[in-house]
């Protein structure tokens, strides 16, 4: 397409929406360059804003459009240069609308695929046609108007946008909306997209005009719309990981995008994302706003059938040193990926060895092997061996409401516990952060990164800091052993092949609940994987989980979890004592093996043990974590504890959680029993191989 005809073809939509060609000649050539391109058949416009005029900046916008605009090129097969972004200043409303109209109206065809995915602000106004309603808009970078009236603000409406998406000639459109529109105040813990709704604001004419037009258009298509929260007073909320900020939903939605393949129904994607979305402290849920509940995600077919947990990005001059982008790993487990971890290339037998790693991008070299093939830009990478050091700490962020006294005494503290360390909140990534309580502010409190605050962490009205940090030993022991078991998360990596239910047996037959499996192992046709959307089990239910062992191999099982948050539990595999009514008799623990082929059921239905769910409601996590080798060590830890006899059901607490996850990392590194020369810091590291490891990850509600 010349200059000159995509100036004309464009100037009729710049005129609705009411820009001069002027202030679209001032973004230069790059939007024109991709325009200039052939008809595509894969389209994207990408939309990210960190910085507004008078409004306080977010941080994980552009993160955002970096993640989306990787996952596509080089999983879903995009050219880059089919992909427009509008970031910053460009991210008007007027160019958003004319780049939509253009970029992906005028050039997408019946069978092409487009992705819209918008990062930012996003608030509620009122309109004069329905004064009684609050409707959700985008807020764009120039969303204050030059204008005598300050009262006229330049949104987008979310009607607008919709009807934008559902006039393109395709249906396999999928739109990604990380925002949200009702601002909680006071905001404590994570960061939030959203602005205070203003019932005085209106919108601009042209907004409401362009709105008009919309629906007087014919609507052919019946787009897929993921959004980040599916509670209208819930926040979307960034988080600050490993040298970068982003968006919790994109960050979730991509990670999955990039180890899954998405042929299963989108509220089972969505049953993912808030389970890695609660292990970082959110219970942020994300939703599908669209009329058909049952759509698959096939709007966005992959590349390749192939899960990776990244890409081959650049090529160094000597032929065996790669830049990777690793956007397909956990994100709990991305700022402790350690120096050494190896990766395999998805279609040839090469290692990739971990030199270094600044956020998502590191550095690799090939491992000497005779006869490799030439490295590829584009090639995807798949874990081979995790490296997590051995000396991983809780990292506590310091509200930045304290007083600085506060927060000295704080950080003195903390620095009184082993493995604890201390930032202030949003310099460096946090696990959990210490504030005052809001409605009492001479209390304080340990609450999650979304700031909700962990049960009976809370101290006395006007007790010192000191002693408020003091009395959270215990909790902060279980917590750092949750954190240590999340680590072990590999369910998209794993080439162990098993199966996860988890089943409601109360009934006349198992109701399942949830259902993992290890995804590198199955062929896509034959999985069916079943979940739901925050599983809800109601109390006094009968529970138990179905393990299937499709490998040629016995595995062994530790169940590890979390009772909302705060308390530890293990299942235990009480030994029958040969005596049962002598008083002496220690319990002892035996372990949970799975032959090759088996299915086992926890707890057994042949024992007269039970696992009811008890009272009060409560949130539960669980890490089933397999292994090819006995946990000889963890059992060891185990069996440190004294037990009464009220306390051996099949699931109870966790008394030493930290001794005990600490043994099962070691009981992992050696079932890996890797070379010497595979990893050079061995003594500081544990080394897992996922040709001998598993942990899947179940969360829960309890109602």
């Amino acid at each position: 397409m010349k200059r000159r005809t995509f100036l004309e073809r464009i100037g009729s939509i710049l005129a609705v929406l009411g820009i001069a060609e002027a202030e679209w000649l001032s973004l230069g050539n790059r939007y024109y360059q991709a325009l200039a391109q052939p008809s595509p058949r894969k389209l994207a416009l990408l939309i990210g804003i960190n910085q507004y005029p008078k409004i306080s900046a977010l941080s994980g916008c552009l993160m955002d459009v970096e993640l989306q605009r990787e996952l596509l090129i080089h999983r879903f097969g995009f050219q880059g240069s089919d992909i427009l972004t509008l970031t910053e200043e460009q991210a008007s409303r007027e160019f958003i609308e004319a780049a939509f109209l253009d970029h992906l109206g005028k050039q997408a065809k019946s069978g092409d695929v487009v992705v819209f995915h918008f990062s930012g602000y996003g608030s509620r106004v009122k309109l004069e046609t329905s004064p009684d309603t609050m409707q959700n808009v985008l807020v764009p970078t120039n969303a204050s108007l030059t204008s005598q009236d300050e009262k006229i603000v330049n949104y987008i409406l979310e009607e607008t946008l919709l009807l934008l998406l559902r006039s393109l000639p395709t249906e396999r459109v999928t739109a990604v909306l990380d925002t949200s529109y009702y601002a909680p105040t006071p905001v404590l813990g994570l960061k939030s997209r959203a602005l205070p709704e203003s019932v005085e604001a209106k919108l601009a004419a042209e907004e409401l005009d362009f709105l008009q037009q919309l629906k007087t258009q014919k609507l052919p298509s019946t787009p897929i719309v993921l959004a980040a929260t599916s509670n209208p007073k819930q926040s979307a909320r960034e988080e600050l990981f490993s040298g970068f900020s982003a968006g919790l939903f994109t960050y979730a939605l991509t990670q999955y995008l990039w180890e899954f393949t998405p042929t299963t129904k989108i509220q089972v994607a969505l049953s993912y994302m808030e389970n890695s979305l609660s292990k970082l402290g959110s219970k942020q849920q994300a939703a599908l706003l669209s009329s058909q509940k049952n759509q698959h995600l096939t709007s966005l077919p992959p590349d390749s059938i192939i899960g990776a947990e990244g890409a081959v990005t650049a090529i160094e001059e000597d032929g065996k040193t790669v830049q990777l982008w690793l956007a397909g790993l956990p994100p709990q487990v991305l700022l402790y990926y350690g120096i050494n971890s190896r990766f395999t290339l998805a279609t040839t037998t090469e290692q990739l060895v971990l030199r270094s790693r600044t956020g998502l991008t590191a550095k690799a070299q090939i491992s000497q092997i005779e006869g490799a093939n030439p490295l590829q830009i584009g090639q995807l990478v798949q874990e081979a061996v995790r490296v997590l050091s051995r000396n991983i700490h809780l990292i506590i962020a310091l509200d930045t409401g304290l007083e600085r006294i506060e927060r000295v005494d704080a950080t003195s503290a903390f620095a009184a516990f082993p493995h604890v360390s201390t930032v202030v909140a949003g310099e460096k990534p946090a696990d959990y952060l210490f504030a005052k309580l809001q409605e009492i502010p001479s209390r304080y409190g340990l609450f999650s990164l979304g700031g909700e605050v962990i049960l009976n962490t809370t101290g006395e009205v006007g007790e010192a800091v000191k002693l408020t940090v003091q009395r959270l030993a215990p909790k902060l022991s279980t917590l750092l052993a949750a954190k240590l078991w999340r680590l072990t998360e590999n369910q998209g990596s794993s080439r162990l092949s098993l199966k996860a239910t988890l089943e409601i047996i109360s009934g006349i037959s198992p109701q399942v609940v949830m259902q993992r499996e290890t995804i590198r192992t199955l062929k896509p046709e034959t999985s069916k994987k079943k979940s739901l959307p925050t599983p809800i089990v109601p109390i006094g239910s009968r529970m138990q989980y179905r393990l299937e062992n499709q490998s040629d191999r016995p595995v062994y099982l530790i169940l590890l979890g979390l009772n909302n948050n705060h308390t530890a539990i293990a299942f235990y595999s009480w030994e029958t004592p040969q005596e049962p009514n002598a008083a002496d008799t220690k319990p002892l623990l035996k372990e949970v093996v799975i032959a090759p082929g088996e299915t086992l059921t926890l707890p057994q239905t042949n024992t007269a043990s039970e696992w009811v769910i008890s009272g009060p409601a409560c949130f539960c996590e669980h890490q089933l974590i397999f292994s090819t080798a006995p946990f000889s060590e963890t059992l060891a830890a185990l069996n440190t504890t004294k037990y009464s006899t009220a306390e051996q059901g099949p699931i109870s607490p966790l008394l030493n959680s930290l001794d005990v996850v600490q043994a099962l990392l070691q009981d992992l590194h050696n079932a890996s029993a890797l070379k010497t020369e595979m990893n050079g810091t061995t003594a500081d590291s544990h080394s897992l191989d996922v040709n001998h490891w598993a942990s899947l990850s179940f969360s829960f509600q309890v109602l």
